[in-house]
């Protein structure tokens, strides 16, 4: 089996052709901190791809943009309404509330989705100087547990959301393999039904490194936006390294689109082929390019000496018992060959058993 892995498809290196927008972007010198070519036609871009309204900025990272949007929308005696698995609750180590300073209100959520009926249950609260007060709603798309929003879950949130006077932030971490998936261009399940902000990522799709926060609402102070990128530390000075990424990846070739089928129609083979192995069991719908499987712990154990790589993939999920779910993501650069070695690995350890 090749040295991918099936961890994160933040294990995946950067796709030639965002190298190679690098490297034509380094000759010369260039105007600093956005002022430069490559920032101009990003702004053109995702106004293409997300409308007019779309304001676009750039950062180095998914946690930074994540912050920004709710720095944004929200002030400090507010809260953001996410689901239990969300990352900006799980995995950002605080930095929404500590940045930020605002309250994360998490509810459980159906595989990995909250509902429209979810956005009420603080309402009795409101007004009370006693309780934050809810005013953002993060949801992720594709979710962190590989399943998806259909653009009439998006719009019945976004309307309960405006509807007590709050914002609907989206998540877009892997929105390219949510695109994908669903078979539609990105306004579809963000501008055209109610999203105020996205954190649209990159990095999971084929990008070195940098996302871009994108506001979507003419209620945000749009003014602030600068001065909030900065504070947080994340105005680049030779930002025309993260803009020419985003220009090859969105740009009229699209790789995006590409790369995220691609990845998509790995997870799907990977899920064809767990279907059919006694004794593992798939645990959330397969949508986009994840693959949560529940295993007895010495198979995962097994697997985990047998795969190659420190991290072959990670234990998501340790229930107690006997059993633990593990996430096998699938990225731009997976092979049908890759994905063949997983499931003979997983099938050989699970027959094997006593």
């Amino acid at each position: 089996m090749s040295e991918r892995g099936f961890a994160s498809d933040n294990h995946a290196g950067a796709h030639p052709a965002v190298l190679e927008a690098i490297v034509a972007a380094n000759g010369g010198h260039a105007d600093s901190y956005g002022a430069d070519p490559w920032t101009a036609r990003l702004q053109a871009t995702f106004e293409r791809h997300f409308g007019d309204r779309a304001r676009a900025y750039a950062v180095f990272n998914g946690t930074a943009a994540n912050v920004l949007c709710l720095e944004v929308l929200g002030r400090r005696h507010e809260a953001v309404i996410c689901t239990k698995d969300a990352h900006i609750q799980v995995d950002e180590c605080g930095a929404p509330e500590r940045i930020a300073g605002m309250k994360l209100l998490t509810v459980d959520g159906e595989h990995g989705k909250l509902t429209a009926d979810d956005v009420g249950r603080w309402e009795s609260r409101r007004g009370d100087e006693h309780h934050v007060q809810p005013r953002i709603v993060s949801i992720t798309q594709s979710t962190e547990l590989g399943t998806l929003y259909t653009p009439e879950e998006v719009a019945a949130i976004a309307a309960a959301a405006h509807e007590r006077d709050m914002y609907l932030h989206l998540d877009g971490a892997r929105i390219a393999n949510a695109a994908a998936a669903l078979g539609l261009p990105f306004a579809a399940f963000t501008t055209d039904v109610g999203v105020d902000a996205i954190s649209f990522g990159g990095t999971k799709n084929g990008l070195l490194f940098g996302e871009v926060a994108v506001f979507l609402t003419d209620a945000a102070d749009a003014g602030l936006v600068p001065f909030a990128r900065k504070q947080l530390m994340q105005l680049a000075s030779k930002m025309r390294f993260i803009s020419a990424q985003f220009e090859a990846l969105l740009g009229g070739e699209d790789l995006w689109l590409r790369s995220a089928r691609h990845a998509n129609a790995m997870a799907a083979l990977l899920a064809d082929g767990v279907s059919s192995l006694e004794g593992a069991e798939i645990v959330h719908p397969v949508e986009a390019n994840g693959v949560f499987v529940r295993l007895p712990k010495p198979v995962i154990d097994g697997l985990l000496e047998d795969l190659p790589g420190e991290h072959p993939f990670y234990v998501w999920d340790a229930e107690g018992g006997e059993r633990s779910v593990v996430r096998w993501m699938c990225s731009w650069d997976t092979t049908p060959e890759d994905v063949e070695g997983l499931v003979a690995a997983a099938g050989a350890r699970l027959r094997a058993r006593p």
